[in-house]
């Protein structure tokens, strides 16, 4: 992906910024910066907020996501312990984090573990305009705005801030969306190498303002029940009626990030606390799961009903009518070849297993 060329500003050596990057530091900084100068229309950035920022950024994919950042990247860690020490809630939304953070830097352990972040990347960011190592003489060219880079940097014993280079101003406000796009789609590609077996990694950075509705595969499962009887949760053993259910994703949805109907199943709405973002038991569940879900589709396929929801079972490989006329056992060799995997990924990604007490 390539960002908007300009005659008269150094775009060229912008869109270098992410060549040879070994941590995600460089992505969030820039997002950080980009979102902030968007906000407040400010030149001048405290680095401190930028930091702020870049944990807020990073909190999603890390804590609900469970993505690796790879072994090499402190960002991971550092976001990690923030979270022990502050208790901010993993599903918290990024100004809640900033506004925390920003009052915790009167605390000595928050403020030591985000320092941390402002040791290298402010100096590293400006390599593509200025070639050289050495902070202190990063901070002294960066201040001539040498080869037109973004921003200048002041750094001394009270504050330490950037001021984005006024030459830059309209062009980060134009571009605005273009820039995000750029700097997510290699965020991505960096990840994807990182966490080559997950799924949707493109999905999985920024936390939706609202998730998807669930109301075709409610009408679905409706519908199931509606001709085939009460359906037994596979939880609980609670008979569940039309309408008065929930519909649980299997395998969480923070892993799978999508709402396919295979890998959904009404069940007891009081159950949703406890299994939250863990992993059923697939020894004692999955065998209960695919029962549930071939019924269902036998259901629909001699009933002569052709809803929407029946195209997700095509993505199992096979036409919901075959997998209806499957045995038993056929189906489940099915499910355990896609569900398996799936967990033991999940599993190797810090996800916790559960069952029902």
């Amino acid at each position: 992906m390539n960002i908007p060329q300009s005659r008269l500003l150094s775009t060229v050596r912008l869109s270098k910024i992410f060549a040879n990057t070994v941590a995600t530091y460089k992505y969030f900084w820039f997002l950080s910066i980009l979102q902030i100068h968007a906000k407040t229309e400010d030149l001048r950035i405290d680095v401190w907020n930028i930091v702020i920022r870049m944990v807020a950024n990073a909190w999603y994919p890390i804590h609900y996501f469970h993505l690796s950042f790879g072994k090499s990247d402190s960002l991971f860690n550092i976001v990690i312990e923030l979270q022990k020490i502050t208790g901010i809630p993993i599903d918290a939304d990024v100004e809640t984090i900033c506004t925390t953070l920003r009052d915790g830097l009167k605390d000595i352990q928050t403020k030591s573990r985000l320092r941390i972040l402002t040791f290298n990347v402010p100096y590293r960011f400006l390599r593509p305009w200025i070639n050289t190592s050495d902070d202190k003489e990063m901070v002294v060219r960066s201040q001539t705005l040498e080869n037109d880079c973004l921003y200048a940097l002041y750094k001394d014993e009270v504050e330490f801030y950037i001021m984005l280079n006024p030459a830059w101003d309209l062009y980060l406000h134009n571009h605005y969306n273009i820039l995000m796009d750029f700097t997510y789609w290699n965020l991505t590609q960096f990840l994807q190498i990182r966490n080559p077996n997950v799924p949707a990694i493109s999905n999985k950075l920024i936390k939706p303002e609202k998730r998807d509705s669930l109301s075709n595969q409610h009408r679905y499962w409706d519908m199931v029940i509606n001709l085939g009887g009460p359906i037994q949760c596979l939880y609980t053993g609670k008979e569940l009626y039309q309408g008065c259910y929930a519909l649980d994703h299997f395998l969480p949805w923070t892993f799978v990030s999508h709402n396919l109907n295979w890998n959904l199943v009404p069940s007891d709405g009081n159950i949703n606390s406890s299994k939250s973002n863990k992993l059923p038991d697939l020894n004692i569940y999955l065998r209960k799961l695919a029962d549930i879900q071939h019924r269902s589709l036998r259901i629909c396929i001699n009933a002569h009903k052709t809803p929407k929801t029946l195209e997700d079972y095509l993505s199992l490989g096979y036409t919901p009518r075959e997998l209806a006329e499957m045995s038993d056992n056929q189906f489940m060799e099915i499910y355990e070849r896609t569900f398996k995997p799936m967990n033991q990924i999940a599993l190797n990604m810090g996800y916790d297993t559960w069952k029902y007490d």
